[in-house]
């Protein structure tokens, strides 16, 4: 009797990991759930830019982060339209994947990257309408490896990179405009005042 109490208890744990294992696999979370230690991390030595690499050459910002309510930034290139698909994304430092698949919508195809500035701050960077996708959930990723391309989400938009970086790691995706900022940094400032690790800070 006691051992089949025992067996009993032992799959009623096995179980309730499993069904905690898929409802946290619904939701964006940091890569330190993934890692044993925070020793294993490798964290950033700085950021550039996700296109045009390292400086954003032949880009310009086409909607700046707030302007309409706008969580990020989008990222066309000069020559305008559709002439940037297909252009290279580059991850704007050293870290890793957590999410990159088409989650459909208004977003298409989406890569989300948790990059470690030290042992207690972190920020994310999300990569929206990418045509194709590079890397996988789990990945590790260096600064300026190429991530994916621009894509204009099946034509519904013309192509451009929507880019964001948020100080609050895991959020949900929400719809890339808001009043309420709150976890959103402004991706072109931060990359500006954090181009090299001694100068790094999530402020």
């Amino acid at each position: 009797m006691k051992k089949n109490l025992k067996i009993l208890v032992l799959l009623t744990i096995i179980i309730s990991c499993k069904s905690e294992k898929q409802k946290r696999s619904n939701i964006e979370i940091s890569y330190n759930d993934c890692v044993q230690s925070i020793d294993t991390i490798k964290m950033t030595d700085g950021f550039d830019f996700p296109v045009g690499k390292p400086d954003a050459k032949k880009y310009y910002n086409a909607q700046k982060f707030g302007v309409n309510e706008h969580l990020g930034d989008d990222w066309n290139g000069v020559g305008g339209g559709n002439t940037d698909l297909g252009d290279p994304i580059y991850s704007i430092g050293k870290g890793y994947v957590t999410h990159a698949k088409n989650i459909y919508g208004g977003w298409g195809n989406v890569i989300r990257i948790v990059h470690y500035i030290d042992n207690d701050n972190q920020v994310e960077s999300v990569y929206a309408h990418c045509n194709e996708i590079f890397v996988k959930k789990g990945e590790y990723v260096t600064k300026g490896q190429k991530i994916g391309t621009i894509g204009n989400n099946d034509g519904k938009y013309l192509a451009h990179l929507h880019f964001e970086i948020r100080n609050e790691v895991g959020m949900p995706i929400g719809g890339g405009y808001s009043s309420i900022t709150k976890g959103y940094l402004d991706p072109t400032n931060f990359i500006r005042n954090n181009r090299t690790k001694k100068q790094s800070t999530i402020e």
